[in-house]
């Protein structure tokens, strides 16, 4: 275990982290704003990527291409609000649904098959590995910041408008908010469309930092997106209050979440058993707060004892 080659590797590790960081800050605006547990972002994590590399395979401009795939994702958000305010089906089962669906719309879109490349020699890249280590603007750890940072901007700006206002008020209490005139199918549906627009943009911008799409590349996602918001709600949740410092600190989780992935592969984890350790991530940082409220309980109950 050579601490060089660890060091060596945090560079690719912040990458991704940041990368999967904006995949969370959609999880985030389900899981935490809305309330709703939205599958839907094990596919368009791979719908996005499907999108843009093929456009961009088949001549379109880089931008477009990018527009396009976070419209997918927005339209396949807009399949699961439907599923689930139209038709009654509870929202679990609805992305469960659109998840399975994405599948083989995904597979079409990439000509049924499982993968497709897109080399940076030959396409222009917003984001590539292999320029990880480079000191320049190409740099994907400084070009990943920039469209965090604009991200958050433009989220932070969104969600303090009425629609946004109204968005979080649904999810705080969908009655209370009902109560206030407030349409909040429609609220659901704008919500999950702007979560899984985003999950396709983090999807495109992964398809070409690691110069692939896979169909399979989005399976597991959501628990990637989990353990980056339940590590930012543990480590800074006491002490980043407002909503775009929220938002960040979504987005350090994820890079948290990719560094402690390093660490343990560079102990020597069988990368086979990654699955497992995301899993157990999750369930540690998920399992602190409850820990941490038993301890409390018990310190004051011994406290009013001793009194």
């Amino acid at each position: 275990m050579n601490i060089s080659s660890l060091l060596s590797a945090l560079p690719g590790a912040i990458a991704q982290g940041l990368i999967w960081g904006v995949m969370a800050i959609g999880v985030y605006l389900t899981y935490k704003v809305l309330d709703i547990a939205d599958l839907t972002v094990d596919g368009t994590m791979a719908t996005g990527g499907a999108v843009c590399v093929m456009m961009m395979l088949n001549g379109a401009n880089l931008w477009l291409a990018l527009l396009c795939a976070v419209l997918a994702g927005m339209i396949a958000g807009l399949v699961t609000g439907l599923f689930h305010t139209a038709m009654g089906i509870p929202a679990i089962l609805a992305g469960i649904l659109t998840q399975l669906s994405l599948y083989s719309i995904n597979l079409a879109i990439m000509g049924f098959k499982a993968n497709q490349g897109i080399n940076v020699r030959n396409y222009h890249l917003l984001v590539t590995s292999r320029n990880v280590k480079v000191l320049g603007l190409n740099n994907p750890i400084l070009v990943m910041i920039i469209v965090t940072a604009i991200l958050i901007g433009v989220l932070y700006w969104y969600f303090g408008r009425e629609i946004g206002a109204a968005l979080r008020a649904t999810g705080s209490n969908e009655h209370m908010a009902r109560a206030q005139g407030i349409n909040v199918n429609r609220c659901k549906i704008i919500g999950l469309m702007i979560s899984n627009g985003i999950v396709a943009l983090a999807s495109a911008l992964y398809a070409q930092y690691q110069g692939a799409v896979d169909v399979n590349m989005g399976r597991g996602g959501i628990v990637i997106g989990l353990a980056a918001v339940i590590i930012s709600s543990v480590i800074f949740g006491k002490i980043f209050h407002n909503f775009a410092l929220k938002l960040l600190g979504v987005s350090l989780g994820a890079v948290i979440y990719y560094i402690v992935i390093q660490i343990v592969l560079w102990l020597g984890l069988n990368t086979n058993m990654l699955k497992l350790l995301s899993a157990l991530v999750v369930a540690i940082f998920l399992a602190i707060p409850y820990w941490k409220g038993k301890l409390s309980k018990s310190k004051s109950s011994k406290e009013v004892r001793n009194a």
